[in-house]
């Protein structure tokens, strides 16, 4: 019982992470044009961060749960699988990149859950007197449910795709619309539209990513049988994480905000609008149908189309490479960390 709270304090501690890691995403642009200060908005976006359950079933929370096969699925590997997922997390907030918390989890996972069936492989193997890798490869990767994984990397590349088109598309409609209207009158009316847009980003923000979390809370509580299965979330593990994402986006990741609203193209509050509002729509999107999406992926796309309308030289592609490197190597290197980490908590507490 006491490894389960654990796991479950484990899993709320790096929710509290992802939401201050994440939460540039939903509040870079909005602080980027001034349109709120950074305490009002950390505030504004915690609190639609926190009600999104209250509009979103709970079917991302369902798949993540169900990622790896529940046979497999054992305490150590879930912890191991959360150590990957908040040390990438930690080391990319230090170093100011706006990597995916939902990739890192979901790569996180996967490495703990391979790096496990690896070893019951071999230990399988050893009792016929032979080693044969490529039959371990086989048992690792069976353990994994590969149409959801195959998902969620086809959405590595088209959320943000999505994103980045109806950021463009949004943006040059707004342009045709009031192309000859005063600036000043612009940028007045759309300082009050930034924060309808703004709220719904933290809505779809708080939707998807606090239930990647649900599903591992979910996991755990089905390898321990406190659950029967994996399709039902418990109304108590809903608002626990809900409260830690808001918790953690009120702290506020603000060196990944410099990033995200400042570095990558200059804002004013009718992009800042687009930009948010595409970005919703795709969150929206990916939580009806049920897949684990990137909001850093999402919001980093849109700000990329907005930005593109003008000129691409408005967009700083030096920093949006930097930005995709992230993106590219988190699964893999969340995933090492994992099953790292998965050997080390097998060794030191003798279970598996």
């Amino acid at each position: 019982m006491l490894a389960l709270v654990a796991i479950i304090l484990l899993a709320l501690a790096f929710d509290y992470i992802n939401g201050f890691h994440d939460a540039a995403n939903s509040i870079a642009t909005i602080v980027s044009t001034r349109v709120m200060s950074p305490r009002s908005a950390v505030l504004w976006a915690a609190f639609f961060n926190f009600i999104a359950f209250i509009i979103f079933e709970t079917s991302v929370a369902s798949n993540i749960a169900k990622g790896v096969n529940p046979a497999s699925v054992t305490l150590p590997l879930v912890a191991g699988g959360l150590v990957g997922a908040v040390v990438w997390n930690l080391l990319t907030w230090w170093w100011g990149l706006p990597s995916s918390s939902s990739h890192a989890l979901i790569g996180g996972i996967a490495g703990a859950a391979i790096v496990k069936e690896c070893g019951v492989s071999i230990q399988r193997q050893r009792l016929l007197g032979s080693i044969d890798l490529v039959q371990m490869a086989r048992d690792a990767v069976h353990t994994l449910d590969l149409g959801f994984f195959q998902k969620t990397a086809i959405f590595i590349v088209v959320s943000p795709l999505i994103g980045m088109i109806l950021g463009w598309c949004i943006m040059r409609l707004v342009m045709a619309i009031f192309g000859r209207t005063a600036p000043r009158k612009i940028d007045r009316g759309f300082r009050s539209a930034q924060l309808v847009s703004a709220a719904l980003y933290s809505l779809g923000h708080g939707g998807n990513d606090a239930q990647k979390t649900m599903g591992i809370i979910v996991a755990a509580l089905v390898a321990t049988g406190h659950l029967a299965n994996g399709k039902h979330v418990p109304l108590w593990v809903v608002l626990l994480c809900q409260a830690a994402m808001g918790l953690g986006t009120m702290t506020g990741g603000w060196r990944i905000v410099k990033t995200m609203g400042m570095k990558i193209t200059k804002l004013a509050p009718v992009g800042g609008f687009c930009a948010e509002t595409s970005g919703a729509a795709t969150l929206f999107l990916a939580t009806a149908l049920g897949i684990p999406v990137s909001t850093t992926h999402t919001i980093t796309g849109s700000i990329v189309g907005v930005g593109s309308t003008r000129k691409w030289s408005a967009v700083r592609w030096g920093v949006a490479g930097r930005i995709v490197w992230a993106w590219v190597l988190t699964v893999p290197a969340a995933a090492g960390i994992a099953g790292i980490a998965y050997l080390a908590i097998r060794l030191i507490g003798g279970v598996g």
